[in-house]
């Protein structure tokens, strides 16, 4: 079986001596005896697209050919999608546990639907996700642990739920990103790292569109920048959060277009690729038949307790459970979901997908350089 990405935090906190961290991943075989430990997360390099990268991105080229650096796969958390990720990065436990379950999700007791990536202070960040951050545990052992982000995410829960504990380094836009990361790698400890610009272009413009080319070469180069400036004693880990698919349109399902799969139904969640349907009482045992028969072939279709029971979420703590929809639609081949009347317009015009259980989506890379 792969590693995680619950895995990776503990074993650049077990190379930086910190005890009780568990480097399971085998990070210094790879790297060897380390000071410093910069770890860049690239949302949306997927493992199974890395292929792919090869002709606009030399780096991960020569990383595939293996002439630089090493290359494991390892797989993300279910949903594969960019909050749940983030904070299993973060916190080293499956989302079950951390209850960051979906890219959206139902507030329990309400009809709100809280989108994680515009979370601010409600509910509480510290409430809502519970479990200590590794960025807390380093801190703790007196390992300095040091995130350079984008300025507009500084503050938010998303942000407070993942690397808590973390000192904060925000970044204008336009400033040179680069800099600033090679900038916080002078002192020794941990330096986080994030960008987006490749999970951009896939959703806008598809995964293989001269958009997505532009943007791993965007990504690429950072990365190169970064490994020529490393201090000396320094390990980068580069990783992602998903992969992802195209959909095509006719592979896309309305739910808000089809007055038989709307029925019953009283809060939609999740996302296209993930569905959680929150019914109205009484009407689990309907729309659990209704979903099934109309996407047989297309989505898996299961009640809370058959997906929580399958193991998908990792071990659901009881005060979690009702953030998962009554029913969980997870698609299978290019299929998606979407809700035209429960989100943005922009949802239904994206190219790129993720969310699902497909390798496609599911496997990440964890690429390991030292200096």
């Amino acid at each position: 079986m792969p590693g995680s990405i619950c895995d990776i935090l503990p074993s650049a906190a077990a190379l930086l001596g910190v005890a009780g961290a568990s480097d399971t991943l085998g990070l210094r075989e790879r790297v060897g005896d380390v000071q410093r430990v910069a770890v860049v997360l690239v949302d949306g390099l997927g493992y199974h697209l890395l292929p792919q990268l090869t002709q606009d991105a030399p780096l991960l080229a020569s990383v595939l050919a293996g002439t630089t650096g090493q290359l494991t796969e390892l797989s993300c958390t279910f949903p594969s999608t960019t909050p749940t990720s983030l904070v299993s990065l973060g916190t080293g436990v499956p989302p079950g546990e951390h209850g960051v379950l979906g890219f959206t999700v139902n507030v329990p007791g309400t009809d709100q639907v809280l989108t994680h990536i515009f979370w601010g202070e409600e509910p509480p960040p510290a409430l809502w996700q519970p479990v200590p951050t590794w960025f807390e545990r380093l801190r703790d052992a007196g390992v300095a642990a040091r995130a350079v982000l984008p300025e507009m995410f500084v503050g938010s829960g998303l942000t407070e739920s993942a690397y808590r504990g973390a000192d904060f380094c925000p970044v204008a836009k336009g400033e040179p990103y680069a800099q600033r990361v090679v900038a916080e790698l002078a002192s020794p400890g941990l330096v986080y790292g994030y960008t987006a610009a490749l999970d951009h272009a896939a959703h806008v413009s598809g995964i293989g569109s001269e958009h997505w080319y532009a943007a791993a070469a965007k990504v690429d180069a950072l990365l190169r920048h970064l490994l020529e400036e490393l201090p000396a004693d320094t390990a980068l880990l580069v990783t992602a959060d998903h992969g992802g698919l195209n959909v095509p349109e006719e592979a896309r399902v309305d739910l808000d277009a089809d007055p038989v799969l709307r029925a019953g139904i009283r809060v939609v969640a999740g996302e296209p690729r993930v569905r959680y349907l929150h019914t109205e009482p009484g009407a689990t045992a309907d729309v659990l038949a209704t979903w099934t028969e109309r996407l047989a072939g297309r989505a898996m279709v299961q009640t809370r307790e058959q997906a929580v029971a399958a193991g998908v979420f990792g071990p659901v703590r009881e005060g979690h459970l009702a953030r998962i929809g009554d029913i969980v639609v997870t698609c299978t081949g290019d299929t998606a979901v979407l809700a035209t009347e429960h989100e943005p317009s922009q949802t239904a015009q994206l190219v790129g997908f993720h969310g699902g259980l497909t390798p496609a989506e599911m496997a990440i890379p964890l690429l390991a350089f030292s200096r």
